[in-house]
């Protein structure tokens, strides 16, 4: 994908973070804005008008609310926008699923198929659209008052394609007035390349064994379908998480500040703990846009259990158009669920090691539902990690060439790593230290992405 490609590495990169920091600030956005529209228009020339669409559409209902004086006017805004958003990323994203299915009906066979490419990023600026006119409307920002600015909020390439979901409120004093420090390039420099490593040196590698696994689960066997489930837990997690790193690290050597995205979700302890670890900026963004407005947890049991339904069934479905993607929302509901109202009080008193196995073996379950193409085959695959039968490939051959990638994924995965980094930071040598491994990832990522063809980029679909 674009941010692990040589020609956005050396060239595209390159050129923006020189010329962003010679302009003069007033030309910054300006140019940025350009730079945002260059870099989508690279991977999406025709959807590009679809994003220019989102962003007048927005802009000017922000600035009707704004001028709005009365409550009533004020919410007519909020719905036609938020109606607006959600069409265009209906039809794009869930329009071949709906009529692919009514198809099954035998009175709808005749329905024509649609098939319709899926504009890059286009959940992500989206969400960012709709959670603008929110606050806006809440008054928890005011609407901005400069195009060149609010273009900039919803085009803004480094999370453009795959997060942290950005809230206008967070980063509009970023847009105005930034301050872009030798320090702060010089940390989003390093996180940046952390970023890298974990897509390309570690999730790829892992995505490799997934794909071979998954391709016949039945000759794996029940052990090599585990391995291959966890061989996705572990790309999934460097894939998604990597890209959020390198998106922060742009970031900052741009000048702006992003939130963590995922902070160790594996070493979680129950799946309400995973889900406050992973994909951090999603899971708000439910809390503040839909669960809290539907009541929360300020009313009764009942209705409490219906909004983390709705929550979560929304949550599976903004992940892609398949069913599932919606029966991985409810798997996670109705656990989510059962950990509120009966295994909470249990789990809290069963051993450490006891809580740690007991998520992740849920968390694997679930990569199974969200990585297969449909609910069947999914089904099928986890029928095989069930079977207890031992495969015709022999374990040895699929687990023994990947044990010492798999130690060191798992390690990677925990903040032990950094800890251990962190105590070292008051060595004299620890910043030439830092340099060369800094120096050391660029270049094994970048004969990675020239010996190797395989870089596939997980969140692409969502």
């Amino acid at each position: 994908m674009v941010f692990s490609s040589l020609p956005f590495l050396f060239l595209f990169l390159t050129v923006v973070l020189l010329l962003s920091h010679l302009l003069p600030f007033r030309l910054r956005n300006g140019f940025l804005l350009l730079a945002n529209l260059v870099f989508y228009a690279y991977g999406e020339p025709v959807y590009i008008l679809i994003m220019l669409g989102s962003i007048l559409v927005n802009f000017f209902a922000g600035v009707c609310m704004g001028r709005s004086r009365s409550r009533r006017g004020r919410r007519g805004v909020l719905v036609v926008g938020i109606i607006l958003n959600l069409a265009a990323l209906g039809v794009f994203k869930y329009a071949g699923l709906f009529v692919g299915t009514l198809r099954q009906i035998p009175a709808l066979s005749g329905l024509p198929e649609v098939n319709i490419s899926l504009p890059i990023g286009i959940s992500f600026y989206t969400f960012q659209a709709v959670s603008y006119l929110i606050d806006v409307y809440w008054k928890d920002c005011e609407p901005s008052g400069n195009f060149i600015n609010f273009a900039c909020y919803i085009s803004l390439f480094p999370q453009l394609i795959a997060g942290p979901i950005v809230r206008y409120r967070d980063v509009n004093e970023q847009l105005g007035s930034r301050k872009e420090t030798p320090t702060l390039f010089s940390s989003g420099a390093r996180l940046f390349v952390v970023g890298m490593a974990k897509k390309v040196l570690l999730a790829n590698q892992f995505g490799m064994v997934w794909d071979a696994i998954s391709a016949d689960p039945v000759a794996a066997g029940a052990i090599g379908a585990w391995w291959g489930a966890c061989a996705y837990t572990l790309q999934i997690y460097f894939d998604f998480a990597g890209y959020s790193d390198m998106a922060r690290g742009l970031g900052r050597m741009l000048g702006f500040e992003f939130c963590i995205n995922f902070n160790y979700p594996y070493i979680s302890k129950s799946v309400t703990e995973f889900w406050r670890r992973w994909h951090i900026s999603l899971s708000t963004w439910f809390r503040d846009y839909v669960y809290i407005p539907l009541g929360g947890n300020r009313c009764g049991k009942l209705r409490q259990c219906f909004n983390i339904l709705v929550v979560w069934a929304l949550t599976g479905f903004w992940h892609g158009a398949g069913w599932n993607f919606l029966f991985w929302g409810f798997y996670y509901g109705v656990l989510l669920l059962l950990e509120k109202l009966l295994l909470g009080k249990f789990l809290r008193r069963a051993p450490a090691l006891v809580q740690h196995l007991y998520t992740m073996v849920i968390v694997v379950i679930g990569w199974v539902f969200f990585a297969s193409p449909d609910l069947s085959t999914a089904l099928d695959y986890l029928g095989v990690m069930f079977s207890l039968e031992a495969g015709t490939m022999g374990t040895m051959t699929i687990v023994g060439p990947w044990i010492g990638m798999a130690i060191l994924g798992v390690l990677a995965s925990t903040p032990l790593a950094k800890g251990i980094w962190e105590r070292l930071q008051h060595r004299k040598a620890m910043p030439l230290v830092e340099a060369v491994l800094c120096l050391a990832a660029l270049l094994l990522c970048t004969a990675s992405l020239v010996s190797d063809s395989y870089n596939p980029f997980l969140y692409f679909r969502f």
